[in-house]
């Protein structure tokens, strides 16, 4: 049945097309993930492999298609869709086919409706001490109609992509200039928000506790004492943020245990949002914005200083952060 319903070699709809043959009925599609902080279109350069499910008006599933490089890599390429006339719905996920991938469906998704499509963290990433650089997931949904077959060919449609990945980079700093070690310390992000359903809304589990990827020390310069001012880093991958999903961003000190910063991390990283974007929605801004930086300065005993951290380029200052 499927096999009167699409055509799935490229070659012959690329030959059809160009004859402009009264049969064809379909959609040419593009994908652009442009949700960004920059407003432009950085879907080739980032979305390395492609899967588009196919389901009916109802939401019956009807066919998968899937894309690599250098397809998606080429900004005028578009997927090619023979379809019959009617009503469609698709989804579509970056970076879940790819050999690398970090995230996979919780079922197969040929026998799933699409309500009941949900996208997972992959659990073996999630065990050990050390963490993993997420592969990034990129994520679009479209509704679509296909009118009759005309003479003017395929219907030009367009997904549009959202990313689901953060990377969060986490530099400590001392106040008086002396050698921080990140070898003394534990990081990590604890959030809930693993699982996703066919809306790309997060679905609850459990608590999960990302921990850095990679950690280490720079020497940035010298210090009054004209010693080396080493700081300590640590980098974090995590799921989507959502606003208002707990998620804390934890430090301690291995040599006893206490703690040196908890804070309510998605309140802090929200302090970035410049007032250029002042009408902006807290979750758009949390979408858009995928790479933060944010630097800690501590007392000589490795406590925070808790008045001043620097989130990506901005300085803020706060006195109460504890009742955030």
């Amino acid at each position: 049945m499927l096999l009167l319903l699409f055509c799935i070699t490229t070659t012959s709809c690329e030959s059809v097309y160009e004859d402009l043959d009264p049969c064809i009925s379909g959609v040419r599609l593009r994908f652009v993930y442009d949700y960004n902080m920059e407003f432009a279109n950085a879907f080739p350069s980032q979305v390395d492999c492609l899967t588009l499910l196919i389901y009916d008006g109802n939401g019956k599933y009807l066919a998968t298609r899937t894309a690599t490089r250098p397809d998606t890599s080429d900004p005028d390429w578009r997927m090619i869709l023979d379809l019959p006339e009617g009503s469609y719905k698709m989804l579509a996920y970056g970076g879940i086919d790819c050999a690398d991938a970090s995230f996979s469906f919780t079922s197969d998704p040929a026998t799933t409706p699409m309500k009941d499509m949900e996208v997972r963290l992959n659990p073996d990433l999630l065990t050990g001490e050390t963490g993993h650089a997420l592969h990034h997931l990129y994520y679009g949904a479209l509704d679509l109609s296909v009118p009759k077959p005309t003479n003017n060919g395929y219907t030009d449609a367009t997904i549009y992509m959202m990313k689901d990945t953060n990377d969060v980079r986490i530099i400590l700093a001392n106040e008086n200039g002396l050698p921080t070690d990140a070898a003394d310390f534990d990081f990590s992000i604890i959030s809930d928000n693993t699982l996703m359903n066919y809306e790309n809304d997060l679905l609850p589990t459990s608590l999960t506790t990302y921990r850095p990827f990679a950690q280490g020390n720079m020497e940035v310069g010298l210090n009054e004492e004209d010693a080396p001012a080493v700081m300590a880093y640590a980098e974090l991958s995590t799921s989507r943020f959502v606003y208002n999903n707990p998620t804390t961003l934890l430090i301690t000190r291995k040599s006893d245990g206490n703690e040196v910063v908890r804070i309510p991390l998605l309140n802090i990283l929200m302090l970035y949002k410049s007032d250029r974007y002042r009408t902006m929605p807290a979750q758009e801004f949390l979408d858009r914005e995928s790479r933060w930086n944010i630097t800690f300065f501590l007392t000589n005993e490795s406590l925070w200083v808790r008045t001043k951290i620097v989130v990506n380029d901005w300085t803020v200052r706060m006195n109460y952060i504890s009742e955030m």
